[in-house]
């Protein structure tokens, strides 16, 4: 093999430096100051006490950073020890071997990563290392400034021994700082190599990745056409790669590849055979019912696959090797990803379809396999173009058969995800014979990834809709099945957007490209300077569409509930301008959050903003004037349902929004009423207190009349009438009005339903018709009697010819006739 690899890596290195590294700093801050005392005298007694006591604590510290010194510079050289190495591993790769290059490139990115992230401040504690020993220089020259005459004995050995104090404490800080600076050399020349490898892996994976999608190779048919030629250097280099060096030794070696091999096949069988004989001969008779028989291979398929990622795992955790720990990172991925699709199709098929559904996958699956071992076997480029394409067509002929074959013993979205497949595998087959080999592979493997998302939310989203039709949350309002809402319309559908991404960087992942992958999802195509975009940032903003989209659901239900029960008049007036609140103030966080992750700068949305207010301030004043009206009709003074009566035409109010109002007037006519002009009208709001109006009904009684006996008469006869549309909480009047020409006229006053006003006025009317006829009381009504005068005297007196009939007097001219009562 082309490279060797020590494992031991100890990652709590940075730790430890940092641990000393602060440790030191600690001895340079004291823990306390001098204030100003008694005197001179009693300052220095003090000083002294605190200098002694730092001067203790320093030097045991200074123990314990003596004991770490070692450990930190074995750990320093230990990380430049492993930069060397991954240095050597990645300098001498060859191009043609990509599966190597992009391994020796991730192992370089990877650590020089871990070291930016555990990055440590030398820089920052050398200065104040510096600023400490500047103050005791001061406080040493301070002390021995101090006259000696004007000491007394005391106070002179005070002065003595905080000057020697501080000049021990100080040469412990000068001793710090030549430590700390040795390491930050250490460090820094260790950074400048590891970002020197960093740079260079980053050129080697634009390289790779200029050839999987821009470059490519010769197409198959060029590669078929020198068949004989292409074999033998393909030969040669397989030789070369796979040939084991004699009195050397290689975690990498082809020994170690077989050993894997067989290492798998064993632990394979082993898993396959411990579940055949626990589901078969050790499963308890009462689970074994007819579905789990007709399931039972499938089931064991599911079972030993789980067992053998278990196995793998275990190994993993316990074996220090590269190549074995490398090897068992794929595999359990692998396991993972088969026992997603396995047990999938066992929840979601029935036993009649399962063993259909499983062969309609098997295609993809031993695809998957194929591509995963060449990943572990770090094979050659040109193996791969050689072997991959028909491999791949192959497959692709099997996944067509399997779909005649079975698709009508399959659920329809299983047959959905095989066509899909099917369509991956010609794109596959059509990039590789193309001469886009590993761009076929990288296909293939994000849609063996992408599947295994797939079916894992739609398993876990089919379990869900099962689950709610059984308790009947979808009848339910969302107050009480806001989890349940929270997860299917928030959850499953961030992560179905979030499979896409992953599934991309897993898929990457698998060829040790997975920082190159992140660095394309988080590269911004669009970089203006008040502007960026990226296909990260369009992901997070999609995702909180959907969290912002529940929250405005759920607290609009939350309102109209909170509404409900208080027992508001106007509750759907006071709903919809919540909503309409609530709306805006979700969607406005939702959009300024998203301003901020798109990196929309402030100060040019305000330049734009504050522009066209002006112009649309203007041009909407009339729509903004309905707007303010709206929800000040909305706040309460109508809601929907209300009867009134504007310009003479009474309707019910049916709609109302921020522009206009809807009225249905009693005509069957629907009336838009702005609401700026609903307010300008004086309007009448018949149903806004008790929906009872006020009706007088007039009626007449001949003269002479008992005024009191038809008061009585007519009051019992309406009171009787006990009507659903009157209000009978109000007692019912008759009122002496007025003594007209023919009769006494009265009114009856009555309380009745503001919309069935005419009937109930009807029905009160013939009531009192009854009433007075039944009790012999007269309606009196005018009549007029005439009297013709003779045609004779009626010519006598015109003195006109009767013939004429112009110049005669129609008998019918009522103004020569007597009125007669």
């Amino acid at each position: 093999m082309s490279f060797n690899k020590n494992e031991y890596f100890c990652r709590e290195n940075m730790k430890r430096i940092l641990f000393v590294i602060l440790s030191a700093l600690l001895m340079a801050v004291p823990s306390h100051a001098v204030l100003k005392e008694k005197d001179l005298k009693q300052t220095l007694s003090v000083l002294r006490g605190e200098l002694m006591t730092y001067h203790q604590e320093q030097a045991k510290q200074l123990r314990m950073f003596k004991k770490q010194n070692e450990q930190v510079r074995r750990n320093m050289f230990s990380i430049m020890q492993r930069s060397n190495q991954n240095a050597m591993m990645l300098y001498s790769q060859k191009p043609d071997y990509v599966f190597d290059l992009t391994y020796a490139c991730h192992e370089a990115t990877n650590q020089y990563e871990e070291f930016r992230s555990k990055a440590i401040p030398l820089r920052t504690l050398s200065d104040q290392l510096c600023a400490e020993i500047e103050r005791y220089d001061s406080l040493i020259v301070s002390l021995r400034s101090i006259a000696r005459i004007t000491l007394d004995d005391s106070t002179l050995i005070d002065r003595n021994v905080c000057l020697t104090l501080a000049t021990n404490i100080r040469n412990t800080l000068v001793e710090n700082q030549e430590q700390l600076g040795q390491y930050n050399k250490y460090y820094e020349n260790t950074e400048y190599r590891l970002k020197t490898l960093n740079d260079y892996a980053n050129l080697r994976y634009n390289e790779i990745q200029n050839n999987i999608f821009r470059n490519g190779g010769d197409n198959y048919f060029v590669i078929l056409s020198r068949l004989g030629s292409n074999v033998n250097r393909t030969a040669m280099t397989v030789s070369e790669k796979y040939r084991p060096v004699k009195d050397q030794e290689s975690q990498w070696d082809v020994r170690m590849i077989i050993g894997l091999f067989l290492s798998i096949l064993f632990y394979g069988l082993l898993a396959a055979g411990l579940n055949f004989v626990v589901i078969r001969y050790l499963t308890p008779k009462r689970y074994r019912t007819e579905s789990f028989l007709a399931k039972r291979s499938c089931i064991t398929m599911a079972t030993a696959t789980i067992t053998f990622a278990i196995i793998l795992g275990i190994i993993q955790s316990t074996v220090k090797q590269n190549f074995i720990i490398m090897a068992s990172n794929l595999l359990v991925e692998y396991a993972w990803l088969l026992g997603v699709i396995l047990i999938s199709l066992l929840l979601r098929v029935n036993a009649t379809q399962i063993k259909s559904a499983f062969r309609i996958y098997t295609p993809l699956i031993v695809m998957g396999f194929i591509v995963i071992s060449f990943r572990i076997i770090l094979i050659p480029s040109e193996l791969v173009n050689l072997l991959f394409p028909p491999i791949l067509l192959l497959c692709t002929i099997w996944q067509w058969y399997v779909i005649h074959r079975h698709n009508e013993n399959i659920p329809h979205s299983d047959m959905f995800y095989t066509y899909a497949s099917l369509v991956v595998f010609i794109v596959s087959v059509a990039c590789s014979w193309s001469g886009y080999t590993l761009l076929s592979v990288q296909i293939l493997i994000w849609w063996i990834m992408q599947l295994t998302c797939i079916l894992t939310i739609t398993c876990f989203s089919g379990w869900m809709k099962s689950y709610a039709e059984r308790h009947h949350l979808n009848e339910k309002p969302i107050t009480s099945t806001w989890f349940y809402q929270f997860v299917y319309k928030v959850v499953l559908p961030i992560l179905g957007l979030a499979s896409v991404l992953i599934s991309i960087y897993w898929a990457a992942d698998v060829f040790n490209l997975s920082n190159m992958t992140w660095k394309i999802f988080t590269t911004r195509f669009i970089d203006a300077k008040k502007f960026s975009l990226s296909l990260f940032s369009i992901s997070v903003v999609i995702g909180l569409w959907f969290l912002f989209s529940y929250l405005s659901t759920l607290l609009r239900e939350l309102l109209h509930k909170y509404l409900l029960s208080r027992g508001f008049d106007s509750t759907a007036s006071r709903s919809l301008v919540g909503r309409n609140v609530i709306q805006l103030v979700v969607w406005g966080a939702w959009l300024l959050i998203c301003l901020s992750i798109l990196r929309v700068s402030n100060t040019w949305l305000v330049v734009i903003t504050g522009g066209l207010s002006t112009g649309v301030g203007f041009a909407m004043k009339d729509i903004l004037e309905n707007i303010y009206y709206g929800i000040s009709l909305m706040a309460g003074r109508i809601k929907q349902g209300d009867w009134i009566e504007i310009d003479g035409t009474m309707g019910k109010v049916t709609n109302i929004n921020y522009t206009s109002t809807m009225v249905e007037s009693l005509y069957g006519e629907v009336i838009a009423y702005q609401n700026s002009q609903l307010f300008a009208k004086n309007y009448k709001n018949l149903t806004r207190n008790h929906g009872y109006v006020l009706a007088l009904v007039p009626f007449g009684v001949a003269y002479g009349t008992d005024i009191e006996q038809v008061r009585t008469l007519v009051q019992n006869a309406v009171t009787s009438l006990h009507h659903k549309w009157m209000d009978n909480r109000k007692q019912v009047k008759v009122v002496f009005t007025e003594f007209a020409d023919s009769s006494i006229n009265m009114k009856l006053v009555v309380w009745v339903d503001a919309v069935k006003k005419i009937y109930v006025i009807s029905e009160i009317m013939e009531t009192i018709y009854r009433t007075l006829n039944e009790h012999g009381i007269s309606i009196p009504f005018p009549q007029r009697d005439l009297n013709i005068k003779g045609i004779e005297e009626l010519k006598g007196v015109m003195g006109v010819d009767g013939n004429d009939g112009n110049n005669g007097n129609d008998g019918n001219d009522g103004n020569n006739g007597n009125d007669g009562k």
